[in-house]
This record gives structure tokens, C-alpha cells and sequence, in this order.
């Protein structure tokens, strides 16, 4: 064997040193994504649910990481073919590694409690994120991410061709969507939320300032994200191309989302929706997840365009056919719009392409490999999801009291009040406001804005800010 020299020794150590700290930077922005997480959630909740919201997004963190030390990495491993792994125990570089799949376990995780919003018990949701840290996620992973060096992964057994899923576009964002949609059809919508005749009524949030600036600094983190998966050095060489492919195609896919979701609402109403876009934003992020590392330029602004336009008219679909209350859009937002680019990749792949001539073969095979992953994870992720919120449900555990969620959640599970002057006159409102008497005759002038008037009086459980659309 050639022995490597003192030069070769340092250049390697070098090497690693960089690459290992860029780990640890990329890691450290994707845990920022939960301050993004928390104002998005806090500002599409109503007032009196908004420490109920950051609380979940506080536990989700520390039960969640702590189980995915402790229980999870381990089944990952042991899923994947390589035993029940606890390399990360060993040295400095492998805590790295651990921290790095931690961040993303944990992003998958709070995904989740944007969908339940509002009447999901505190005790069931930690406990779902707990068998969601220690066993449905890392199945996920074991399934693609961690299949051990000489084994043969399900699609790859199933199709001929791996599974692509380069930062989590299914494997993080779309099983995230996924379980919060189902979790969210068997708890059951929000008191309020669907007439008797099945039209739907508007439950706007309290902050749309809190719900755009947690997109953008979701945003932020998602370069690390899409960006940090890439790493900069491999075998000795400079991976300068692929760092610049998926940061230009996480840009354009992020800003072509915006404005596909800001098209498709106008184009239907007339109006741009200022929710719709910033979700859509983060669709487009989401859409181009799993895929930046291959994508040509003008496939990364048709993946954008495409998860952002999907946005408005599946989360019409889930909210109108389904009937289904998926309170943060956690559905189109990431669900479809992670499966959508997952199965765009052969089709705007560079290696689709040759020139202006499609690889119609590649095209065929990619496609049916990302299915098989796309069904694979979803189904798991659908069974294991369904069957938890479905024990909790039938033991009574699921969801708070009638009076609890119309009483609103920080006071009934935290006995606190986020925004305790609205209560001062103790005539409290559905949407956490309050009716204070007034010389008007006419109207009462409650303090979130909104009237009450005397000859058509609103009652107590449903305001003028639940009005149907």
C-alpha cells in the first residue's frame, strides 16, 4: 500500500475540517427554520390558541430530538441493513452526523402541528411526536437515506433504479404534509369551521405579520437546507458546480412558487392573497427539495411555478371536497407539493435532456422509481399516522372539550393568555377578543376592530371574522 505523505495528511485533514464545519453551520441554520416554523403557525392560529402553538413548537424540538438520539437513529440504522447502528456515539465527527439527521427528523416533526392547530390535546401531540422521532420518520429514512453500503434499498429492489430524494422534498417535507393531513382528517375540523350544510366558513388567523415573517425566515433556512446537503469537498475536489446548481435552483424555485400561487389566486378571485403567496413561496420551496442537484434552470422555475399554482387549488380540494381542516395548509404546502417535485425530477433533470431531445427512456425509468418511493412513504407514513391519532381518539385523547377549544387553548392547556389585555372586561369572543361597552347606541366596538351590533346580534362562538368565503 502507498503511504500517504505528511502534505496529503494535512490536505486531508484540512478537507474534513471544512466540510465537518460547514455540517455544523448548514445544522445550526436548519434548527432557525423552528423560529420560522413557530411565527408562521403562531400567526395562521387565533389569538387565544398562539401560546398553545409555540408551545407545541417548543416540545416538538426538545421530546423529539431527544427520542431520535436515543430510539431513533437506531431504527433508521436497523431498517436500512446495517444493525442497530450507534456509530454517532463513537467520535466528534459522528455527533456531527447525528445533529445533521436530527435537524431534518425534527423539521418533519413540527411539520405536523400546523395542521391539528386549535384542538389537538397537548399529551397526544407530544406523544405522536415522540413515535414520530423514535419510529415512523427514521422507518422513512432506513427506507432510503439510511440504507447500509452493499444493501440494496426497497425501490431500488423494486425498480432497478435508487430512489432521488437529495435534501427531503418526500422524505422530510411530503411524509410531514402527509401525516399532518391525516391526523388532521381524524381529529375532525374546528368548531365553527363547517356549517350544517357542509359550506365552509373562514377561521383567519390572528398576525398575518407573524405568518410572513416566519416564511421568510423559513426561507433563510432553507438554504441550509437545499444548499448544505452538498458538500464542499469530495475526494479532494471542489464540488463548486453542484453548490451553484442548487443554489440557483432553490432562488428561482422559491420566487416561482410565490408568483405561481399569487397567479392562480388572482385568476380565481380577482384578488392576491397575501397568505397564498407567501405559502406559495415556500411550496416552491418545498417542490425543488428533492431534486436541486440535478435540475436544469428552466425545470427549477417549472417545478416552482407548478407547486406554487397547486397550492391554492388543492387546498380548496382538501377544504371543500374532503372536508378535511388542515388549519396551516400543511397539505399543499408541503404533502403535494413534495410529491409533485419528487416526480418532476426525470423531467427536468440535465440528464433528461440531450439538448432540446428527451431521454424518454430515463424519463420512464425515473418515473417509476419515484412512484414506488412516493407510494412507499406515503402509505407507511398514512398506516402509522392514522392508526396513533385513531387509539387516541378512541380513548378520548385526541381532542380537547367543546369548551376547552371555543374557551381557546392557552388558557384550557397552559393556563396563560398570550395577549391577556383583550380579556380585561371578561366578555371574551371566539377569536380571543373582547365586546367593551360603548356610547354608541347603535354598536358595540370590540377591541380586535369588528362591531357588534344591536339588531343583529353575533353570538359568542361565531364572530364577524368567521364569516363564510
Amino acid at each position: 500500500m502507498l503511504e500517504l505523505t505528511a502534505l496529503q495528511t494535512e490536505t486531508g485533514t484540512l478537507i474534513d475540517a471544512i466540510n465537518y464545519t460547514w455540517i455544523l453551520v448548514v445544522s445550526f441554520m436548519i434548527f432557525f427554520m423552528h423560529a420560522g416554523f413557530a411565527m408562521l403557525e403562531a400567526g395562521q392560529v387565533r389569538s387565544k390558541n398562539v401560546s398553545n402553538q409555540l408551545t407545541k413548537n417548543l416540545l416538538t424540538w426538545s421530546v423529539g430530538v431527544t427520542v431520535f438520539f436515543a430510539i431513533g437513529s437506531g431504527v433508521s440504522s436497523l431498517v436500512g441493513g446495517g444493525g442497530w447502528g450507534a456509530a454517532y456515539l463513537s467520535s466528534g465527527t459522528g455527533w456531527i452526523d447525528w445533529l445533521y439527521g436530527a435537524v431534518f427528523a425534527m423539521t418533519a416533526a413540527t411539520i405536523v402541528s400546523g395542521a391539528v392547530a386549535g384542538r389537538a390535546k397537548l399529551r397526544a401531540y407530544v406523544t405522536y411526536t415522540f413515535l414520530l422521532a423514535a419510529v415512523i420518520y427514521p422507518v422513512v429514512i432506513g427506507m432510503t437515506w439510511s440504507v447500509a453500503e452493499g444493501v440494496t434499498g426497497p425501490v431500488e429492489m423494486i425498480t432497478g433504479v435508487a430512489f432521488t430524494d437529495f435534501a427531503g422534498g418526500m422524505i422530510v417535507h411530503g411524509m410531514g404534509g402527509i401525516a399532518g393531513l391525516t391526523a388532521a382528517a381524524v381529529l375532525g375540523p374546528r368548531i365553527g369551521r363547517y356549517n350544517d350544510d357542509g359550506s365552509s366558513n373562514v377561521i383567519p388567523g390572528h398576525s398575518m405579520t407573524f405568518a410572513v415573517l416566519g416564511t421568510l425566515m423559513l426561507a433563510f433556512g432553507w438554504y441550509g437546507f437545499n444548499v448544505g446537503t452538498s458538500a464542499i469537498f469530495s475526494d479532494g475536489a471542489f464540488l463548486g458546480d453542484q453548490l451553484g446548481r442548487v443554489a440557483m435552483t432553490t432562488t428561482l424555485s422559491m420566487a416561482a412558487g410565490a408568483m405561481g400561487a399569487a397567479g392562480i389566486a388572482w385568476a380565481k378571485t380577482g384578488k392576491v392573497d397575501t397568505l397564498y403567496v407567501a405559502n406559495g413561496l415556500l411550496a416552491g420551496l418545498v417542490g425543488i427539495t428533492a431534486i436541486p442537484h440535478t435540475t436544469t434552470v428552466w425545470g427549477a422555475a417549472l417545478v416552482g411555478v407548478l407547486a406554487g399554482a397547486q397550492l391554492p387549488i388543492v387546498f380548496e380540494f382538501v377544504e371543500k371536497r374532503l372536508k378535511i381542516d388542515d388549519v396551516c395548509a400543511v397539505f399543499p404546502v408541503h404533502g403535494s407539493a413534495g410529491v409533485l417535485g419528487t416526480l418532476l425530477y426525470p423531467f427536468v433533470a440535465v440528464a433528461g435532456w440531450n439538448g432540446l431531445t428527451p431521454d424518454i427512456g430515463f424519463m420512464i425509468e425515473g418515473l417509476f422509481a419515484q412512484a414506488v418511493g412516493v407510494v412507499l412513504i406515503a402509505g407507511w407514513t398514512v398506516l402509522a399516522t392514522g392508526v396513533i391519532w385513531y387509539a387516541f381518539k378512541a380513548v378520548g385523547q385526541a381532542r380537547v372539550s367543546r369548551e376547552h377549544e371555543q374557551e381557546g387553548l392557552d388558557v384550557s392547556e397552559h393556563g396563560v393568555e398570550t395577549y391577556p389585555e383583550f380579556g380585561d372586561e371578561g366578555a371574551a369572543v371566539a377569536d380571543g377578543g373582547f365586546v367593551s361597552e360603548s356610547n354608541d347606541a347603535s354598536s358595540e366596538l370590540r377591541s380586535d376592530g369588528g362591531f357588534v351590533s344591536e339588531e343583529t346580534p353575533v353570538p359568542a362562538e361565531r364572530t364577524t371574522d368567521e364569516r363564510s368565503d
